[in-house]
């Protein structure tokens, strides 16, 4: 398998500016120096101290320079040829996996964060070197806090909270392989593969990073510090460090958490469908909710500018499709984790309807996601009217507006679906995307991918606390039940949508993984809830369906539906395989996933 050698290779990166009111932590690769050199220079530890952030995956990208949805039902790739054929095709195999790239990538995540401990074990005195740290005292006893013990002790609180970080993105990236593959190696003391664990060992192991560390980091970045004993010295009332959103704070760590446990309850990892189980996931993002409540009662902001909000839960009737836009969502209270990357207009140029200057169609919709999104009034002859404004945010469809123009995609139409490059399923990817980017004259916006939100942490809660003790109880007290949590969200998307009026475990699983499935839609978790919930061979060996367009005799639209493509899911596919060379090079450390030999 793949070693990591600390000597040839250091990562490091910096933070940069999102805007001018607030940055976001940016990573890069971009230290490479030696051993005997670091171990010289007091700055390094600062320098490199981010670097096990850099592997995590910028969700636009994933697989043929764009988002993973297309390896689902969510969406067509329209590209002819692609790397996602091979999942759409069931294909996948030792020999050919198009992201087995993330299996290394998030190794050398783990390998990071565990250098950066190794490296940072006299971080103090590296931080103290070529300052003066001693306390100043006043006439009366007191200390008197000069600047530069200040930064000082700002140093230290925040060497300590890199620290836990670095534990967290340890416990971030094994969730995401096991995820994948299943039971995965876990990295010895060393930095080699002790051996292989099974998946429920490596969820153990997570657990025991978050446990130990959760209250180890910072509660949030958008949040001032309350003065104690231990921080009063650093001034930490008026510590503005609204650079460092992008790190990893108390609210990631449970948000984490909770995904992976809620991911060990589910069908492809609890077989035996162990309530246990799903007590623990309900649990953990109980926690979370907890946390955002203490978060609220403490207000955002710094100093004068600290503000408070008036509740913790989602806003009603709120604007779902700003919230993806731009920078939008570093400012929003629902973001509990973003990746951000230098602004640019990839993400447009892939998924800009080809009839626009500059677009490639991309990953377009299906027929299948759009049937999911319910009426919030009386249906008409235009399909698209009186949907979840969900809908409206996240597609385009014909008769739409898009970047200044109305979609007419009949034939001799503007977006004629029979122009070379034109959708294959009548539909055009919208959420994410900047409306009115000039592409041929390098037009560039800011994108945020969201990791963890808390829409996505109520959606989790109401599916445990469902599975363990039903749709209307909370015997264990906190304070809202499933159903609760299910319609915070719907009531967010629109106060129109019908109550879920569901009374059976059964039937109300169905309401939320449906709410899940247009809630989360393209932020990668469709494919996978699929897997967990070992839905995956019905679902994505059904075809995948298109609209079509014509004009009628009056001038006006006629709609019909057709089949535009097969799937092909295998029951092994349920975990990835390990590539054929990582299995080759684990010196018998690695066993490869059934039936991929």
């Amino acid at each position: 398998m793949k070693r990591f050698h600390p000597f040839i290779v250091l990562l490091s990166v910096s933070a940069l500016s999102v805007c001018a009111c607030s940055k976001f932590l940016d990573t890069r690769l971009d230290v490479y120096d030696t051993m005997d050199r670091l171990q010289t220079r007091s700055s390094t530890l600062s320098s490199f101290a981010y670097a096990f952030y850099t592997p995590m995956q910028y969700g636009f990208n994933v697989i043929d320079g764009n988002l993973f949805a297309s390896a689902s039902d969510e969406a067509e790739q329209t590209a002819p040829t692609s790397a996602v054929s091979a999942f759409n095709r069931g294909l996948i195999s030792a020999d050919l996996n198009p992201i087995s790239y993330l299996y290394n990538n998030y190794y050398d995540g783990i390998r990071a964060a565990r250098f950066f401990l190794d490296y940072a074990r006299d971080g103090e005195n590296f931080l103290a070197l070529n300052r003066d740290t001693s306390a100043v005292y006043n006439p009366d006893g007191s200390i008197y806090s000069t600047d530069n013990r200040k930064a000082y002790k700002r140093d230290v609180i925040n060497l300590n909270w890199l620290r836990a970080e670095a534990r967290i993105a340890e416990a971030y990236y094994y969730g995401e392989l096991i995820k994948m593959y299943g039971g995965v190696p876990l990295i010895g003391e060393e930095n080699g593969f002790a051996r292989q664990a099974s998946y429920d060992e490596v969820v153990d192991h997570i657990v025991t990073l978050i446990d130990e560390n959760a209250d180890k980091v910072n509660l949030d970045w958008r949040v001032a510090l309350t003065p104690d004993a231990t921080n009063v010295w650093a001034d930490v009332t008026n510590w503005n460090f609204r650079d460092d959103i992008g790190r990893f704070d108390k609210t990631t760590a449970l948000a984490i958490k909770a995904r992976v446990l809620l991911y060990a309850a589910s069908p492809r990892n609890n077989p035996d469908n162990d309530t246990e189980k799903w007590a623990k996931a309900a649990a953990a993002a109980a926690d979370v909710i907890k946390v955002r409540q203490e978060i609220f009662a403490k207000g955002f902001g710094f100093g004068e500018g600290a503000r408070t909000y008036p509740d913790y839960r989602m806003p009603a009737n709120r604007d779902y499709g700003n919230y993806f836009l731009k920078n939008n969502a570093a400012n929003d209270v629902e973001s509990i984790f973003l990746i951000r990357r230098a602004a640019g207009s990839a993400p447009e140029v892939a998924n800009y309807p080809v009839g626009t200057r500059g677009g490639n169609s991309g990953i377009c919709p299906t027929q299948n996601l759009v049937d999911a999104y319910e009426y919030i009034g009386p249906q008409t002859l235009n399909p698209y009217e009186n949907r979840d404004p969900r809908f409206e945010a996240s597609i385009v469809y014909n008769g739409s507006v898009w970047n200044g123009n109305t979609i007419d995609e009949s034939p001799g139409g503007a977006y004629d679906m029979k122009v070379n490059g034109a959708s294959k399923t009548g539909y055009y990817l919208k959420k994410f995307l900047a409306p009115n980017l000039n592409l041929i004259e390098g037009g560039s916006t800011d994108h945020l991918w969201p990791v963890y939100r808390y829409a996505e942490v109520l959606l989790n809660y109401a599916e445990a606390m469902n599975e363990v003790y039903g749709p209307d109880a909370d015997p264990k007290g906190y304070g809202f039940t499933a159903r609760d949590a299910l319609m915070e969200v719907r009531n967010s998307a629109s106060t129109l949508l019908p109550a879920v009026t569901a009374t059976t475990k059964d039937d109300f699983r169905k309401a939320v993984k449906q709410e899940r499935r247009v809630e989360l839609a393209f932020e990668d978790h469709r494919y996978w809830d699929l897997i967990r919930w070992k839905d995956a061979e019905s679902v994505l060996n059904r075809s995948i369906k298109g609209v079509v367009v014509r004009k009628n005799s009056l001038g006006g639209f006629q709609y019909s539906y057709s089949t535009v493509a097969t799937r092909t899911f295998e029951a092994r596919h349920y975990y990835l395989p390990f590539t054929r060379k990582e299995v080759a090079n684990s010196a018998g450390t690695l066993t490869q996933n059934p039936e991929y030999n």
